[in-house]
């Protein structure tokens, strides 16, 4: 075997080239660098459109990182939850933390496209949707699209350049159930041939422990995270509602 000549360190561009590569080609470590650093052309997400910028999707991946996080710190498995349970209520909570984001106004490119169980979020008019799964592996459901969904690709690139694409954030999940790493995927036509698979730059917290007093999430979308149950305060929320109902009705 050819011994390959030591390599610089690369930019943080060609960092993030060689990760897409990787993600997309199964291969050798060292002969994807090799690639890379001889010039393999390699798409990044705003190759697509100006509006997927790296900020953006950080912030985006940021949001449905700890929206699990959430999910996994409150699971009580004691009590019924399993995989399944939890991930349904961290796709919701997902869906939630872009849906609040967006409604706030705090940030103008961000918009909720679809609200349902197909949600589908934009990137000013660019529409994306995420899944919890590895990014080589998207299943017939992550594949689908709605008409609506491709009608609005077409107008953000172009009914050509659209044909057949589709954007995903794929969330890969850790032993914890957290999230290891979120990636943006550029997939096309029934099969998801990846023209893109960029692993988005993330600082994931770890998962509290089940003793948390408190979830201190990040500040994004101005959500400190769920509070602990306290049963004093949840009773006198019921004496104060109903307080307010007799008062009502006298």
């Amino acid at each position: 075997m050819t011994c390959l000549k030591p390599l610089a360190l690369p930019s943080r561009e060609r960092r993030h080239k060689l990760i897409a590569l990787a993600a997309t080609r199964r291969i050798d470590s060292d002969m994807v660098e090799h690639a890379v650093d001889s010039g393999a052309n390699t798409k990044l997400p705003w190759d697509f459109h100006p509006a997927l910028t790296e900020e953006r999707l950080r912030f985006c991946a940021r949001l449905l990182a700890n929206a699990r996080r959430d999910a996994v710190a409150l699971a009580a498995y004691e009590m019924g939850d399993d995989n399944w349970s939890v991930g349904c209520r961290a796709y919701a909570f997902g869906k939630q933390r872009l849906k609040r984001v967006a409604e706030s106004g705090a940030h103008s490119w961000l918009h909720v496209m679809d609200d349902s169980h197909h949600f589908v979020f934009l990137l000013d008019q660019v529409p994306v949707r995420f899944y919890r799964g590895m990014a080589d592996d998207p299943t017939a459901r992550t594949l689908r699209r709605q008409e609506a969904e491709a009608q609005q690709l077409g107008l953000a690139l172009g009914d050509e350049m659209a044909e057949g694409l589709m954007f995903r954030l794929a969330l890969e999940a850790d032993a914890k159930g957290g999230v290891d790493r979120v990636v943006f995927l550029a997939l096309r036509g029934d099969e998801g041939h990846a023209e893109c698979a960029w692993s988005i730059p993330l600082e994931v917290p770890d998962v509290p422990g089940l003793g948390s007093t408190q979830l201190r999430l990040i500040a994004d979308d101005g959500y400190q995270g769920p509070q602990a149950y306290d049963p004093t305060a949840y009773g006198a929320k019921l004496l104060s509602h109903g307080a307010g109902r007799r008062r009502t009705a006298a």
